[in-house]
């Protein structure tokens, strides 16, 4: 069974029991514009799909693994987990590289980093220190080849979210994760491209569902439960609900554990 070939904060692994009985019966495309690891896309399997990721590197690791995974096996076996090639392999400019090289150079980053942390600076330059493990997994060969296999006949495109679900049509089906909305100073980890994803954009993603909504889009949203984050939904009539998740990454351990995150549902 497939499951993520790269670790993301905030993916919905642990979820996705309480997820199952919220989704449609049924749906013609699915639809994911922030797809991270793909932990709903590689569960539930739809048979037709457009995935999107705004982060380059994740979108063409994703292309790589559908179209070239014999060559990224290949180029995967060539990383080893050591400090010094971790920051070598860090300083590299993924825009040089072949693609396979590259997609290559992401998941080892994303396997041996810190946290599996992706994380970027103002200039886009990915900055998350080495991680500490005892022999990190950087090639699952085995899981890559089925992800591959269930990739296949997938449409994946990298643009922004709007761009990215414009053609839904009535009968589809869009699940967005968008970076979540900070909760406190210290729990925004929405770096994960040049630019983040501030509260304007989460305004924009809101008229954005309106649209589709009015078009007989089916959607279901996650984001915390950040103050003022509740209201923009609720005004809209939509179903809002509140469900317990797990935060296990913050700069202090006694804000980690169980916190509440918010489900909106149009249908």
């Amino acid at each position: 069974m497939p499951r993520p070939f790269v670790k993301w904060v905030g993916g919905k692994s642990q979820l996705i029991k309480r997820y199952s009985s919220l989704l449609p019966k049924t749906w013609a495309r699915y639809y994911e514009p922030f797809v991270g690891g793909g932990a709903m896309y590689f569960h539930f399997k739809p048979e037709r799909a457009v995935l999107n990721d705004v982060n380059l590197e994740l979108a063409n690791a994703y292309t790589v693994v559908r179209d070239r995974v014999d060559e990224l096996i290949e180029a995967l076996h060539t990383h080893v987990y050591d400090k010094d090639h971790y920051y070598g392999i860090r300083d590299q400019s993924p825009e040089d590289l072949p693609e396979v090289d590259r997609a290559a150079r992401t998941i080892f980053l994303n396997r041996t980093g810190f946290n599996g942390l992706y994380r970027v600076n103002k200039k886009g330059l990915f900055n998350v220190p080495f991680g500490r493990y005892t022999d990190p997994t950087i090639c699952d060969e085995r899981n890559l080849r089925a992800c591959s296999e269930l990739l296949q006949g997938v449409e994946f495109r990298s643009a922004d979210f709007e761009r990215a679900i414009r053609d839904a049509q009535r009968g589809d089906f869009i699940y967005l994760d968008p970076p979540y909305a900070p909760v406190s100073p210290t729990s925004d980890f929405t770096a994960y491209a040049a630019g983040g994803f501030d509260f304007n954009d989460q305004l924009r993603l809101r008229d954005t569902l309106v649209k589709l909504g009015r078009r007989g889009v089916q959607f279901m949203l996650s984001n915390s439960d950040a103050v003022g984050l509740r209201a923009l939904y609720e005004k809209q009539g939509w179903d809002v609900q509140r469900v317990r998740a797990s935060r296990s990454i913050n700069s202090k351990s006694s804000r980690r554990g169980k916190v509440y995150e918010l489900v909106v549902r149009n249908y």
